[in-house]
């Protein structure tokens, strides 16, 4: 996941270059003799990582443009949190001023992916990015499966 403007201006860094050495390989396997079958399934993993790259650049642009999408899971909340602080234009150093701690902190948790955040530093969190929290819960179970004590 991207977390930040650098990390961001070196993915696009790398899929540019990744770009290139894509196009380089497929004309040097070709060049080899090998069928358009057998070139592709030798580019597939240098395909995957570069799609999977792609899809984070695609990711913080959206997270830039505040398209976080609602939390569908509690244990998303980390990741949710990190979008939030770039949606609104935040960087690290920002939101630990806003929460008097450490840069340092805040690079850490959400390295982390806020693994280990407690209900009450989420609540902080949230309050220093001018968001609000409401949920929804939503029953799985089909009527006739609902436990008696929940009936």
């Amino acid at each position: 996941m991207i977390r930040t403007d650098t990390e961001y201006r070196r993915a696009l860094q790398r899929l540019k270059e990744e770009t290139e050495t894509i196009r380089a390989q497929r004309d040097h396997l070709a060049g080899l003799g090998l069928s358009d079958d057998e070139v592709e399934r030798a580019m597939q993993p240098m395909l995957s990582f570069h799609a999977q790259l792609e899809e984070e650049v695609d990711a913080y642009d959206k997270m830039k443009r505040g398209d976080l999408g609602p939390l569908q899971s509690l244990t998303a909340i980390g990741r949710w949190l990190v979008g939030a602080r770039i949606a609104r234009g935040l960087t690290q150093a920002d939101l630990a001023e806003r929460l008097g701690v450490d840069p340092s902190q805040v690079s850490r948790d959400e390295r982390n992916d806020y693994r280990a955040v407690t209900v009450e530093r989420a609540q902080r969190i949230m309050e220093a990015l001018g968001v609000r929290f409401t949920a929804r819960a939503e029953s799985l179970l089909a009527s006739d499966d609902t436990p008696a004590e929940y009936a």
